[in-house]
């Protein structure tokens, strides 16, 4: 993991939950942006660059679950499954939907630290791959950034 802030999304429901670890992961230096609902979440996926999400399997409305297959579709970050109920099948679903770890509640916070930490040592984040695509780049030619194409020589 570098040494740049990381952008954590956290979906839950419970206030208590969020705030704990709010609290702890921000002092181990992470931006948390906190949602309670998908609909949240799915707003600050798009305006916001998140490098993991944290979400509870068991949120109102759109569950969590549902909510990870359309993060995975649209998005690259990591995902981490939280869940209250240590039920193997809602454990294999996420797997297979697109989740990188689960976490059965009630967790200790350093493990949830140490398996983010895992997990952001074998992903690239979209901060991390701009810094590999700017770095690679030939000189003269344009790089591909999305839809958008920056030629570094024109400073445009």
């Amino acid at each position: 993991m570098n040494d740049t802030v990381k952008t954590v999304m956290l979906v839950d429901d419970e206030a208590d939950i969020r705030e704990m670890v709010t609290e702890y992961l921000s002092g181990h230096s992470f931006q948390i942006l906190q949602a309670s609902n998908a609909e949240q979440a799915r707003t600050l996926a798009s305006e916001q660059g998140i490098d993991i999400a944290l979400l509870d399997v068991r949120i109102p409305g759109e569950d969590g679950l549902s909510l990870a297959r359309f993060l995975r579709e649209h998005y690259q970050f990591g995902i981490i499954m939280l869940t209250a109920a240590d039920n193997t099948l809602d454990r294999i679903i996420g797997l297979e939907i697109g989740a990188d770890d689960y976490l059965t509640k009630p967790f200790d916070p350093r493990e949830l630290l140490a398996r983010m930490k895992s997990l952001l040592r074998r992903t690239v984040t979209p901060t991390d791959q701009v810094a590999v695509t700017v770095a690679a780049a030939q000189p003269g030619t344009p790089l591909a950034l999305g839809r958008c194409q920056l030629d570094l020589e024109r400073h445009s």
